[in-house]
């Protein structure tokens, strides 16, 4: 059997049977409450293993199913490409934000990641 890292079997390949790894993020994904988040590096953590790029590899393959829009980068930026889809979920679920000013590209906000951020526990805390 080979070192692999967690969730390295799904880089290269979409099997039709879900990795068990992918199944793990996926069923976090399903966690994170209305109006919160989780960062690709929290489910990493919150697993015990892999990381953020296998996190983000699992969603990008198999998230279409979950909240997608829960799993997010770190920065708080919108997931490229996606942005308008995630906002519309973001606006009816609450979900804070940061408005962008009119410097900013496309002038759209940012995911306001210290209110927003869900560290998995069951009380809504840091959340307004």
């Amino acid at each position: 059997m080979s070192e692999q890292s967690p969730g390295e079997d799904i880089l290269d390949t979409h099997p039709a049977e879900l990795p068990e790894y992918a199944e793990r993020v996926l069923q976090v994904a399903e966690l994170v409450p209305p109006g919160r988040v989780m960062t690709y590096g929290d489910v990493a953590e919150w697993l015990g293993e892999g990381g953020p790029r296998q996190v983000g590899r699992v969603m990008a393959l198999y998230g279409g199913a979950v909240p997608w829009w829960r799993i997010v980068r770190a920065d708080g930026v919108l997931l490229p490409g996606h942005e308008l889809r995630a906002l519309a979920h973001y606006r009816a679920e609450g979900t804070p934000l940061k408005e962008a000013g009119r410097s900013a590209e496309g002038h759209l906000p940012r995911l306001d990641m210290r209110r927003a951020r869900w560290d998995g526990g069951t009380g809504d805390e840091g959340h307004t």
